[in-house]
């Protein structure tokens, strides 16, 4: 998906929260386009949207206000949370938007205590003098979610700032959501997730030390340590990755490895035409297509003889994909 304006030149982050003194600095009076932004999709996209062509008709700068950690991982800290999007990756892909900067509040027991009032006041109006707010039709807010896109819109009215509500996106009928965002990459169907977010997802890690099988078989791997809430189906996926500037085609394992396992569930990723060293260096990997699930074979020879044709396999299904990468921006220091 192309970004909504050229982006900004220079994408600020601001990190706050209610016990720090204020400080939004170029982002303060700025139209906020609000919500967790859980992979910021299509229909996040949209708000976003919302949000700037607002601030441009007011001539104010335009900002993300987001919340870190997620609030379900704040409320239920025992329970996996799959996570399409850390707060490194929705800054990024912020800021490869038309978006001015982003501000992140953390999310903790003092921030969840605000009823919706209390939550316009002390954020909305004291903290960041909002001059506009855009939100999803569902997004909630306060205490016990209490506060709704229609109580903002009147309380808005009410103490001099714009809000806009931006309805459902669909796709062929169906919502688009992080939910069905979600259940896409846990069947194994990372195309229509890539429908829904409007770029092909993606996870970035730092390369570690593996058993070295892959490099005994030919296959030599970086291999990463995803999130343990990572709910991506295991497999075998055709994948575009970049390092240091550079992309790759590439093919990939997510899982235990059958042949192999040790318990561990790593992402392995075999680079295309790719010769050198990667330990310690960061990956983004881009998630294009499925080919397979994990198989336990008979032998080596077969495992290799499988391996040969999931590199075919990749091969034909990036072809069809030549552009096909997640719109990263850089953030401000």
């Amino acid at each position: 998906m192309k970004p909504i304006d050229p982006p900004s030149p220079r994408f600020v982050a601001i990190h706050d929260d209610l016990d720090a003194t204020p400080h939004a600095g170029a982002l303060r009076g700025a139209v906020v386009a609000m919500g967790n932004f859980e992979g910021v999709h299509r229909g996040h996209r949209a708000v976003i949207g919302a949000a700037v062509a607002r601030a441009r008709g007011l001539g104010r700068p335009a900002a993300a206000l987001t919340f870190e950690p997620h609030p379900r991982a704040f409320f239920k800290p025992d329970e996996p949370l799959f996570r399409l999007t850390d707060e490194a990756a929705k800054l990024r892909l912020f800021a490869a938007t038309a978006l001015d900067g982003a501000i992140v509040m953390k999310f903790d027991g003092a921030l969840a205590a605000l009823d919706p009032a209390g939550f316009i006041k002390h954020v909305l109006i004291d903290r960041f003098a909002v001059a506009g707010v855009a939100v999803g039709f569902d997004f909630h807010f306060g205490k016990a979610r209490a506060g709704t896109p229609a109580y903002l819109r009147e309380e808005a009215g009410r103490l001099g700032f714009h809000v806009d509500i931006v309805p459902a996106l669909l796709d062929d009928g169906r919502r688009i959501s992080s939910g069905a965002v979600r259940e896409a990459l846990a069947a194994g169907r990372p195309d229509e997730a890539a429908d829904l977010l409007g770029y092909p997802w993606f996870v970035t890690g730092t390369v570690v030390h593996g058993d070295r099988r892959g490099r005994e078989l030919g296959y030599p791997t970086a291999n990463l340590r995803l999130d343990p809430g990572c709910g991506l189906r295991h497999g075998i996926y055709a994948v575009r990755v970049e390092v240091d500037g550079r992309r790759f085609d590439g093919v990939a394992n997510f899982g235990r490895r059958p042949m192999f396992d040790t318990g561990v569930v790593l992402l392995e990723v075999f680079l295309f035409d790719f010769a050198g060293d990667l330990y310690g260096r960061t990956l983004d990997v881009a998630v294009i297509a499925w080919i397979r699930p994990e198989f336990k074979f008979d032998t080596i020879d077969d495992l290799i003889h499988r391996m040969d044709e999931d590199c075919r396999i990749a091969h034909m299904a990036l072809s069809r994909a030549p552009d096909a990468f997640p719109p990263l921006g850089a953030v401000a220091d």
